[in-house]
């Protein structure tokens, strides 16, 4: 390290800023010092699951020693270093006082918590700090607002199609190829049990020495973790290696199974790259031009319907949701369309329930830190609306339990898309169902406590009457809903006293939700 005084300007780096391929490395300039930081402010401000602090710290140390071989000079203060003070913007001011650097240059970030500490710091700085952009996403923070300036819904479908043609993907000159924009139609389907699941590609490491210091700085989390076999990628060539795997061996059933619930196995068909891309080990371009490039090239391995339906998740879904985020913080935080209020049922934090498709979610959930995207809609989500769980305590567990769970892409699928929180910022209408939706996708059903085919009755699944439960006492907010219509002629046709017993079913449920 340089002596005191030799640095000119202090460049920040976040835990999720951690692009290779950033204007800031593409050449080593001797005056400037780089800072990483472990904070317990990051580590504490919702309680995360362990897997998820230590791919963090790990993906970060890494990511600082690759800088350090690339000749660049790197402070990192680890979380038990005497020097960090746990704040931010105290700990950035100390380092700089301390080095005598008064330039200050920070990547923006992501989450509205850190834009408002890093921007306030930078003002407090002589010269005011500079921002730069973190070359990573397709789009600029507020370019899909400026794209559906005026409209009252934000379509993701129109949103999509724009990407498509601007950036040229999936396009043959102005049209799509093949003619045809989206495939998901196609890709809704339930896993056969002769259909055969690739193994997962996992990343065995040891991580004994930081488990051991997030146990001695009292860091508190969720889940488990092997300290002897931690599975997830924390490099850029993990990373990429995990998205050679993928379009080798998973990419040719994506589209097809990515609906799909089963017991089976707990990755199925999905890339797992998102807390790559979320940390930028890896850019959303590369992802998606790899995907494209496999198809054009070998058109054979992958179908179209594949191919599309993954990159529309990429391209599409997760820019459209940054924007959503960026279009409509700090308010949206604060959204809570139906007034829900009820607390989070505890069982959520140990899975230990009769309802066999939620244990099997919260359960994987707490072992891998990671679900894919129905269990997290249609499982847990769907139970959480139907259920009136206030979408604070529903935030709170997403953000904490899910490797991947970034603020930016966590609060807008869940209070928007899962719990309908927005008011139909996101979604058109509340995605929730009965159980016959599990048993049309998935094997839950099978060997459950409670009877899929049953409405009423100790037995029956709780899924069935608090779905009619949840139409019924938000008829106000929702029967004018054109998507929604169907369900209450559906509601009003039903006998009187089937009605109500559905509705006292439900009650029942409600009042025992802490042992179901």
């Amino acid at each position: 390290m340089k002596q005191t005084n030799v640095y000119t300007s202090l460049r920040f780096i976040l835990g999720d800023q951690l692009n290779a391929n950033h204007p800031w490395f593409q050449r080593v300039d001797p005056t400037v010092l780089y800072l990483m930081v472990e904070s317990r402010s990051e580590t504490d401000y919702v309680r995360h699951h362990i897997q998820k602090i230590v791919a963090f710290f790990l993906a970060m140390r890494n990511f600082c020693s690759e800088l350090q071989a690339a000749r660049h000079d790197v402070l990192y203060l680890r979380l038990d270093d005497p020097e960090n003070t746990h704040e931010l913007a105290t700990t950035i001011r100390k380092v700089m006082d301390s080095h005598g650097i008064h330039h200050f240059e920070y990547q923006l970030p992501d989450e509205h918590r850190l834009d408002e500490v890093l921007s306030t710091f930078a003002e407090s700085c002589h010269p005011a700090g500079k921002a730069v952009d973190t070359h990573h996403f397709y789009t600029q923070r507020h370019e899909l607002a400026s794209f559906f300036k005026g409209k009252k819904r934000f379509l993701m479908e129109n949103f999509y199609r724009s990407m498509r043609k601007k950036h040229g993907v999936l396009m043959d000159g102005d049209e799509p190829v093949t003619g045809q924009w989206n495939y998901d139609a196609d890709n809704r389907k339930k896993l056969p049990d002769s259909e055969a699941i690739p193994a997962p590609k996992v990343f065995e490491k040891k991580v004994s020495e930081v488990v051991d210091v997030l146990i001695n700085q009292g860091v508190k989390t969720i889940g488990s973790i092997d300290p002897q076999r931690f599975i997830w990628p924390v490099t850029r060539e993990e990373s990429l290696g995990l998205l050679e795997h993928f379009i080798e061996h998973l990419l040719p059933r994506f589209g097809a199974y990515q609906d799909a619930m089963t017991t089976r196995d707990w990755s199925l068909f999905h890339s797992r790259l998102s807390f790559a891309m979320n940390v930028k080990l890896i850019s959303p371009a590369e992802v998606v031009n790899a995907v494209e490039k496999c198809w054009r090239e070998r058109p054979e391995h992958a179908s179209i319907s594949q191919v599309e339906g993954f990159i529309r998740q990429v391209l599409g879904w997760r820019e459209y949701m940054r924007g959503i985020y960026w279009a409509k913080m700090p308010e949206y935080a604060q959204l809570n369309f139906f007034g829900h209020k009820q607390p989070l049922p505890d069982w959520f934090w140990t899975g230990n329930t009769r309802m066999r498709c939620l244990s099997h979610a919260i359960e994987q959930s707490l072992e891998y830190s990671y679900a894919h995207h129905i269990q997290r809609l249609m499982v847990t989500g769907n139970f959480a609306l139907l259920a009136g769980i206030d979408p604070d305590e529903v935030d709170q567990w997403y953000l904490g339990i899910y490797i991947d769970a970034i603020e930016w892409v966590e609060i807008t699928n869940t209070r928007g898309m899962s719990q309908f929180a927005d008011g139909g910022i996101v979604g058109s209408k509340p995605y929730v169902s009965s159980a016959n939706y599990m048993k049309k996708m998935g094997s839950y059903c099978d060997g459950c406590h409670y009877r899929h085919d049953q409405r009423t009755g100790d037995r029956s699944c709780p899924f069935n009457s608090l779905y009619w439960h949840f139409y019924h006492r938000n008829r106000e907010l929702l029967e004018r809903n054109p998507r929604i219509g169907m369900m209450y002629r559906t509601w009003d046709k039903m006998d009187a006293s089937k009605r109500t017993a559905l509705l006292n079913q439900a009650e029942a449920h409600l009042e025992n939700i802490a042992s179901l």
